[in-house]
């Protein structure tokens, strides 16, 4: 699963980034009440460690975190500029960056006190039900490309990391092929398994910068359905149901 995500283009930003301190205190808050584990990325590189909101102080200024177990760590968590605090609540992934990292003591235990961030990230689900698939390699969308500067058009094999009645998100190698907010492609085919592929425009809505737990780089494009036919979005939804109840069916068997 993909840990690290910067947000890189959005036809609204609002609707990702929380700047006011009311909004982002809320949602610290909720991390800290429920114990959020973090995963923290020490300097934004592939080094990260757990951690969890232990206190946010009175005045409202500092978040204390906790320390890693392993002593090391956390003289590197002191010798660094920032963390990357990355984590997931009620399925919304929330990321926010930690500066001026210090060393404490709070209750007895190691822990690092940092402000409060100035900005948070708040993916949070959209207006429709959405679908994470299980194994993004098995949900295909294929997207006709103009090369930049030429005529040929290429086929791009995006892999579907969720899906809605709306629209879907695509992981794609960066510098591959061409992503930016209000693009748009036609022609498109999503190969839904046991059905066949759905013909569909897609629209870009937003980008993302992800970054894999083996420090490897895809970016994420979140797109919406452009004039789907209603036979079409009915597949759609039939297909995301069936889905939801084997996955269902799945986990109450473990």
């Amino acid at each position: 699963m993909p840990l690290k995500f910067e947000l890189l283009q959005a036809d609204d930003n609002s609707r990702y980034l929380l700047r006011g301190k009311t909004d982002i205190l809320y949602n610290l808050r909720s991390l800290m009440q429920k114990r959020a584990m973090l995963s923290a990325f020490i300097d934004a590189s592939a080094n990260s460690f757990l951690t969890a909101i232990v206190a946010i102080s009175d005045d409202e200024r500092y978040l204390v975190l906790d320390a890693a177990s392993d002593p090391a760590i956390n003289r590197r968590v002191e010798e660094s500029e920032q963390l990357i605090c990355v984590t997931q609540l009620d399925k919304i992934k929330i990321q926010f960056a930690a500066h001026q990292i210090e060393r404490v003591t709070h209750e007895g235990h190691d822990a690092f006190r940092t402000p409060v961030p100035d900005v948070l990230l708040r993916l949070q689900r959209r207006e429709y039900y959405r679908l994470t698939a299980a194994n993004p390699h098995t949900l295909i969308c294929l997207i006709p490309v103009i090369l930049d500067g030429q005529k040929k058009i290429i086929s791009v094999e995006a892999a579907v990391v969720d899906i809605s009645g709306g629209g879907l998100a695509v992981l794609i190698p960066p510098g591959e092929v061409p992503f930016e907010p209000d693009m748009e492609f036609a022609d498109c085919r999503l190969m839904l398994p046991e059905t066949g592929p759905i013909a569909t425009s897609l629209r870009v809505r937003n980008l993302f910068r992800i970054t894999n737990r083996d420090g490897s780089i895809m970016l994420r494009a979140g797109c919406e359905f452009v004039d789907l036919p209603a036979s079409m979005a009915s597949t759609i939804q039939r297909y995301i149901l069936k889905a939801e109840r084997e996955r269902n069916a799945r986990e109450r068997i473990r």
